[in-house]
């Protein structure tokens, strides 16, 4: 490939001595489907370990997803209307009436017959919860929100049906979220990085390689990539995306590859097949 080649996502076997060590160990590029959930704290922000709630099933087109409605104090309320306060405003513009939330980064969990999905994290002050357990109407717009909220943000496709779990009150464990401490307009107070643009093609009979654009970035000491049988997701405390598709084959993540080129900024990742293709 031509240009400058940034090899701190490379894994091939290098030497301790190798002065890139500590990189190879920080940014790391593992044989599992674990998703880095790790923050640096932002500017004007700070940590909470939000409370569980109530869970919500969805799906995606890669399966099943599901929603942990947490609870902190640490996260302003919205505006308290009654019903039909909420109902003039959704028929006069469903925007102006806005909700404080943590969208967590989504994370790989089992499900309770042991099959692979995938949890979001959504974080809502302490007293709009107990609003949402007593009143169907909010809660069905407040599911609407997030719903909305997090296909945006991690640009990911989830179906408007759900069902709400009535004893599960959480999907995995419970991760720390950061939050703005100053007042800022609109809903979030996280940052909402883009999906980047990815093309994944297969070389027969034994490899696929995924190209990944990303023209905002100049090299990849930000990034933190994950890469399970046949799911890869791209993340990064201070990046400004966030990916996480599931690859039509199985790989081998042991043998996989990834390298940043700082001339065409693209993250090109091989993968070798489980089991070769024709």
């Amino acid at each position: 490939m031509a240009g400058k080649a940034d090899d701190s996502l490379l894994f091939s076997g290098q030497s301790e001595e190798d002065e890139d060590q500590a990189l190879y160990e920080r940014i790391l590029l593992q044989a599992t489907q674990k998703i880095f959930n790790a923050r640096s704290p932002m500017p004007d922000s700070k940590q909470i370990r939000p409370q569980p709630g109530f869970c919500i099933k969805t799906r995606s087109p890669q399966g099943k997803v599901f929603i942990n409605v947490c609870r902190s104090p640490s996260i302003p309320p919205p505006a308290d209307l009654t019903e039909q306060e909420l109902l003039c405003v959704i028929e006069d513009d469903q925007t102006a009436f806005r909700i404080p939330m943590s969208l967590g980064e989504p994370h790989a969990e089992l499900d309770k017959s042991g099959q692979g999905c995938t949890a979001y994290d959504v974080a809502i002050n302490s007293d709009f919860y107990e609003k949402l357990r007593t009143n169907d109407f909010f809660l069905e717009f407040f599911v609407t929100v997030a719903l909305e909220g997090l296909s945006s943000k991690y640009g990911v496709e989830l179906s408007s049906e759900w069902r709400l779990l009535k004893h599960r009150p959480f999907l995995g464990s419970i991760s720390e979220q950061s939050i703005r401490t100053q007042n800022r307009p609109g809903i979030q107070e996280l940052a909402s990085p883009e999906a980047p643009a990815l093309t994944l093609w297969l070389e027969p009979p034994s490899l696929m390689t995924a190209e990944i654009a990303l023209p905002k970035l100049d090299s990849a000491r930000s990034l933190a990539l994950s890469l399970g049988e046949d799911r890869l997701v791209l993340a990064g405390a201070d990046s400004p995306y966030r990916l996480d598709v599931y690859v039509p084959h199985n790989v081998v993540q042991e043998r996989s590859r990834a390298a940043f080129n700082r001339d065409s900024k693209i993250l090109t990742v091989t993968m070798p097949l489980q089991t070769p293709c024709r």
